[in-house]
């Protein structure tokens, strides 16, 4: 197996080194693991490509690359430049410092990489490490991710969907809970959540000559979201699986809107 991987914390990012031994381990002996991650971090640019302006890579090492771009861009570099005599027969993204569950779904560069080898029409996997107490002081805090990443890709590979509706495949998001690796209750299959009233903000900081800059600010990733999420179930230990797809059309409302507004 061929595999491509990229994240949005940057080349040199620690959950990059824990994504490639997963890779490596599900790649297996005879497989292949090539790298194309962003020079510097891309965290929060969602799926943007660099499409008003070219993107420099550079080889670092065999099969390791590092692009000026975002995630999105890595993954159309790796397959149509650096594999382009035999495109990646799998897409990872991640081990993402921090999660991409509910709402961060939204802004995750890691979600990024993973959607654009979708619409590519390879098989993607995002994977992120939720980080809290209990986990942001071990040792490796990766070690949930590390120890069980591999396991969850397999069974992925194995017996989930990978089918295309409407056009948009399907991919998987996977993330990790906050605990150590023993501490991992299991996988649930779970939806994205919401946390309620947890929404991106900015705050203003004056610079030494008086300009003022914003600067983003997350909210509270304890809140809890409804039961049967992806947040509910990191929040409860386990490691959440959702099936994602590129279309974001309302499907359940299509027939009420069209019975309003149809014409001719």
């Amino acid at each position: 197996m061929r595999i491509l991987i990229t994240n949005d914390d940057g080349i040199n990012a620690p959950g990059l080194a824990v994504l490639e031994r997963i890779a490596a381990e599900v790649a297996g002996p005879g497989g292949e693991v090539w790298t194309v991650a962003p020079a510097f971090e891309q965290s929060g640019v969602g799926h943007c490509i660099s499409y008003t302006h070219p993107t420099m890579i550079a080889e670092l090492g065999p099969r390791r690359f590092a692009a000026e771009g975002a995630p999105a861009d890595c993954v159309l570099a790796g397959i149509y430049h650096v594999m382009q005599d035999h495109a990646p027969d799998l897409v990872l993204s991640g081990v993402n410092r921090g999660n991409n569950s509910g709402e961060n779904v939204l802004y995750s560069g890691t979600l990024g990489g993973a959607l654009e080898g979708a619409l590519q029409g390879i098989r993607s996997i995002a994977l992120s490490q939720f980080y809290g107490h209990r986990n942001v002081r071990l040792e490796d805090s990766f070690e949930a991710a590390g120890r069980h990443g591999a396991r969850v890709i397999r069974a992925l590979l194995d017996s989930a969907d990978w089918d295309t509706e409407n056009g948009y495949d399907l991919f998987y998001n996977v993330n990790f809970p906050a605990c150590p690796a023993a501490g991992v209750k299991g996988t649930r299959v779970a939806s994205q959540g919401r946390r309620p009233g947890v929404n991106f903000s900015v705050t203003a900081q004056p610079s030494p000559s008086g300009r003022q800059f914003l600067w983003a600010r997350g909210g509270d990733q304890t809140v809890p979201s409804a039961p049967g999420t992806d947040v509910a179930a990191n929040l409860d230990d386990f490691i959440s699986v959702t099936p994602l797809r590129a279309d974001l059309t309302a499907h359940d409302r299509l027939e009420r809107l069209a019975a309003l507004l149809d014409e001719g």
